[in-house]
């Protein structure tokens, strides 16, 4: 039987990549009491890094957006395989976006806009949240974009 959430997923036409393990000394993901908290996820397909470079610089805005978007599946991902069922979700309680960007670079919000926005188009209501948007030097491996959350989860 297919979950309410992976039924907008289907109707999205969005596939959710395989979650990978951490490249790092931490973990993943953490399942503590009813939270679950996935650690910083970045652009990556099939593995590998999508989107590098810096926003405002190499990158203009919308490949930034795109790869906010890329970390917000990549954050579902983990969740799923957290939870084997992302409809124990009953909130997204926090993104915490990084831009990688050029030092006069101040859109931040709207890169993480992407992230936000496809969220709440997945999880509905159960997908508005609080958030952070940050600019910063660099990223691992170059990425453009990681953000990490925090869900409420039954």
């Amino acid at each position: 039987m297919v979950g309410e959430i992976e039924a907008r997923l289907k109707a999205l036409d969005l596939v959710l990549p395989e979650a990978r393990g951490a490249i790092g000394s931490y973990a993943h993901f953490l399942h503590i009491d009813r939270q679950l908290i996935i650690s910083g996820q970045l652009p990556l397909v099939d593995g590998k890094i999508a989107i590098a470079g810096k926003v405002g610089a190499e990158l203009d805005l919308d490949k930034g957006r795109e790869a906010a978007r890329l970390c917000a599946l990549n954050i579902l991902a983990q969740a799923k395989a957290a939870l084997r069922d992302l409809d124990r979700i009953v909130q997204l309680v926090r993104l915490n976006g990084f831009v990688n960007s050029a030092p006069d670079f101040t859109d931040h919000p709207k890169v993480l806009n992407a992230a936000s926005d496809l969220m709440v188009e997945i999880l509905g209501n159960k997908g508005i949240h609080t958030r952070i948007a940050i600019g910063c030097a660099s990223l691992p491996l170059g990425a453009a974009v990681e953000v990490d959350a925090i869900f409420a989860i039954d």
